[in-house]
């Protein structure tokens, strides 16, 4: 099980996320939603450690990921993978090596460097891009691919890192509705193999359509936390102050997406 326990944020005056506590039990897969500036990405960077907290824990199956260190917080970040809005793939490189990224914090730092992956790794990484419908992109450059197509290959790195835990950052914003639905199917379906997932999004619809349960953040607070179905539009007003059309509006506007759909249960 996940533990975040009172995680706070600060940059400089401005409280970031402010004493969030959340258990999050294996297997799981999370939709976290909120405003633009509501403290999403901070709390999966805090998470990850890619931002340490001011105050509050990060707990996993009894580990305190918030004292962690060294190799460590390496292994951590290695069981705990990160997917982001603008994929950080190396655009220069084939499909294959971005892929044989994942493994490198499981190799020796030399052969890491050298990128020396053996044929099992490779085959792995083959897999995991047929798995996404990507094989015949192996030896492709990165850069070559569409949007949908590079956060798949994201999604297979993350998948050869063997993490028990996925974060996903708004990995659909910047996707049109037909790729949003590819990468968000490959994101269920990993979950449906026990991994955990950990997913900001700026959709609602989407939220309800892939998610066990929503968490909704507010100036950096939990303010909802529950199965898709208790959310209504009546719940985002009393939240927000503001009708899920214009939630989902002002969100997507936020992140540069596409004009979001809407499914307003009563």
């Amino acid at each position: 099980m996940l533990q975040i326990e009172g995680l706070t944020r600060r940059f400089g005056a401005k409280i970031a996320v402010d004493g969030v506590s959340l258990a999050v039990p294996a297997g799981q897969m999370v939709g976290v939603i909120g405003r633009s500036g509501a403290g999403k990405s901070t709390m999966l960077r805090m998470v990850n450690r890619l931002t340490d907290p001011c105050e509050g824990r990060v707990r996993f199956e009894g580990t305190d990921v918030t004292a962690l260190r060294g190799r460590a917080l390496r292994d951590w970040r290695m069981r705990c993978a990160m997917i982001f809005q603008q994929f950080n793939l190396v655009q220069r490189l084939d499909v294959l090596t971005n892929v044989l990224v994942g493994r490198l914090n499981r190799r020796p730092l030399m052969t890491s460097l050298l990128r020396m992956f053996t044929a099992e790794e490779r085959a792995m990484a083959l897999a995991a891009l047929d798995r996404f419908d990507l094989a015949e992109t192996a030896l492709q450059r990165a850069d070559t691919l569409s949007g949908g197509q590079q956060q798949r290959v994201a999604i297979a790195r993350a998948l050869l890192q063997e993490p028990r835990i996925i974060l996903a950052d708004e990995p659909i914003a910047s996707l049109d509705p037909r790729n949003s639905r590819t990468v968000m199917d490959a994101l269920r379906g990993v979950n449906r193999e026990g991994i955990t997932v950990l997913v900001n999004l700026h959709d609602l619809a989407t939220a309800r359509d892939y998610c066990d349960r929503i968490v909704a953040l507010n100036a950096g607070r939990i303010v909802f936390d529950g199965p898709p179905a208790a959310l209504t539009a009546a719940r985002i007003r009393e939240v927000y102050g503001v009708t899920e059309e214009e939630f989902a509006e002002e969100a997507a506007a936020a992140v540069g997406a596409p004009p979001p759909r809407h499914a307003v249960p009563a």
